[in-house]
């Protein structure tokens, strides 16, 4: 096989495409764990003018890919090794081998206490990313919940798109010091006692704070950082920067030759836009590096 992709969200599933459509032999890895199917409706891309949910986005993408013959795979790599002339990935007790991988393994997020966080994210209630969809929050009331130094930052984008937004914060979840530092004259908001939890209630999400107080928002942010899916590329000794997304080079290649990696991965910038031209480029350059197919 030429190249095996691990993860079908938008930048796997482009990469397929390009790679489909160079008339090479493309398996994908699908674990069914793509962040973009959360997404209720997206109007940061274009052609999509009146939106775009990230579950039809990704069925539009898979018929594609179905359509180039491509085969998807459904489930988990357990293990990803280097052999002579490429890789060998263990999925479900079956080993497949590839001359070149791309992980498109994307992220998870943190999410802030609540019982159906779900449900929120469907209802546009609680969302996770400003950039993509802070235009469609102009003029309402917008909470930010996460460690204050985290969460200062997203509090100010807000700010930029509506003159209501309050800083929640939580103790720091990532080193467990339970205490809250900030510089408040910094965020240029209001701030909040720490948060206990989320509600939903009447279409609106309610914040309960420790001090027994409580306030409705019309949208909450989450500013709680996310965990990278780079096992795999961790496993075989790739470099990694410090926040643990794959580094790569300007062809998208990591630092073992034949591994790739695109979308979330490797950026922190989380849209669907940047993996979608980390997969065209990953996948030219593997088309260039593999022997000529002549028909």
């Amino acid at each position: 096989m030429d190249a095996l992709i691990v993860g079908a969200g938008p930048g796997g599933l482009m990469t397929a495409i390009y790679l489909g459509r160079f008339k090479r032999k493309v398996a994908i890895i699908d674990a069914n764990a793509s962040r973009a199917a959360l997404i209720p409706e997206s109007h940061n891309l274009p052609a999509f003018t009146h939106g775009i949910s990230g579950v039809e986005l990704l069925a539009r993408m898979r018929e594609q890919v179905a359509a180039l013959g491509i085969h998807l795979v459904e489930g988990r790599v357990d293990t990803l090794s280097k052999e002579t002339g490429g890789f060998v990935a263990s999925v479900r007790g079956t080993n497949i081998r590839a001359t070149k991988v791309v992980l498109a393994t994307g992220i998870v997020d943190r999410h802030p206490p609540m019982k159906d966080w779900v449900s929120a994210v469907a209802q546009s209630l609680l969302r996770y990313c400003p950039i993509c969809d802070a235009f469609e929050s102009c003029g309402k009331r917008i909470g930010v919940v996460g460690p204050l130094d985290h969460a200062i930052g997203k509090a100010r984008f807000l700010r930029g798109f509506t003159g209501e937004v309050v800083l929640i914060p939580i103790n720091d979840i990532q080193e467990g010091k339970g205490s809250l530092v900030a510089k408040p004259h910094e965020a240029e908001v209001q701030i909040t006692a720490a948060l206990a939890r989320l509600e939903t209630r009447d279409g609106q999400i309610v914040s309960r704070l420790v001090d027994g107080s409580s306030a409705e928002f019309d949208v909450i942010y989450a500013a709680m950082g996310s965990e990278v899916r780079s096992e795999l590329s961790l496993a075989l000794g790739a470099d990694h920067t410090a926040e643990g997304f794959l580094t790569v080079d300007q062809k998208q290649q990591s630092t073992i030759s034949g591994l790739y990696g695109v979308g979330d991965v490797v950026s922190d910038l989380h849209q669907i836009s940047v993996a979608f031209g980390h997969a065209a480029v990953a996948a030219c350059h593997i088309h260039n590096e593999l022997p000529l197919n002549y028909s």
